[in-house]
């Protein structure tokens, strides 16, 4: 267990250090062009972004309730909470899809194509924040998307009834990896979704 929780320590800093380097890059482009920034607000969807939030704490709450069923050896509960574990994360992933499918609709993805009609005069500063909407949550739903597979594992074995009160360190680990992204976006949504929300 100590070799298992030092290892995914380990892991969880280096992707802090991942993901750090994008909210950096963030926190420069945003500090030299912050009208450019805040009017991106008018193009994001706040009630689409506030629900997904709601959706991963939930998550969260169903991964702490599976650490702990299997921490009591209580099988059919420890199942039923990965699957509900699961269940939120792919409505987040669903919900994302419905924003980048509009982002794509609205031509807000970077590139020859993209258009900023509300505000032209931010047209290029704005660019470049939804380079970093598209690289920072895109970057997220992978992770989500690795989190699933790893939950999907889990339930595969706790079926086999490898879980119980005396081995229980995959599951424990895998739930810090959820908890850490799930923490990651609540930093992402007030920085991404909240920005200038409604420019003036």
């Amino acid at each position: 267990m100590d070799a298992s929780m030092l290892g995914m320590w380990t892991f969880l800093i280096t992707e802090v250090l991942f993901f750090g380097g994008m909210f950096a890059a963030y926190s420069v482009y945003r500090t030299m062009y912050p009208d450019a920034f805040a009017s991106t607000s008018e193009y994001m969807n706040i009630y689409l972004g506030g629900t997904n939030t709601a959706v991963l704490i939930c998550s969260s709450l169903t991964m702490v309730l599976a650490v702990r069923a299997a921490q009591l050896s209580k099988r059919r509960d420890l199942i039923a909470f990965l699957i509900g574990t699961m269940f939120f994360g792919s409505i987040f992933l669903g919900i994302k899809a419905l924003e980048y499918t509009h982002k794509w609709q609205e031509q807000l993805v970077p590139g020859f194509n993209f258009r900023y009609d509300h505000f032209p005069q931010f047209a290029h500063n704005a660019e470049i924040l939804f380079f970093l909407y598209f690289c920072m949550t895109g970057m997220h739903a992978l992770h989500m998307i690795v989190g699933l597979g790893l939950l999907t594992y889990l339930i595969v074995q706790a079926t086999r009834k490898v879980y119980n009160t005396h081995y229980l360190a995959p599951v424990e680990m895998i739930g810090l990896y959820w908890h850490f992204v799930d923490i990651v976006w609540i930093f992402l949504f007030p920085l991404l979704y909240l920005i200038g929300h409604r420019h003036e």
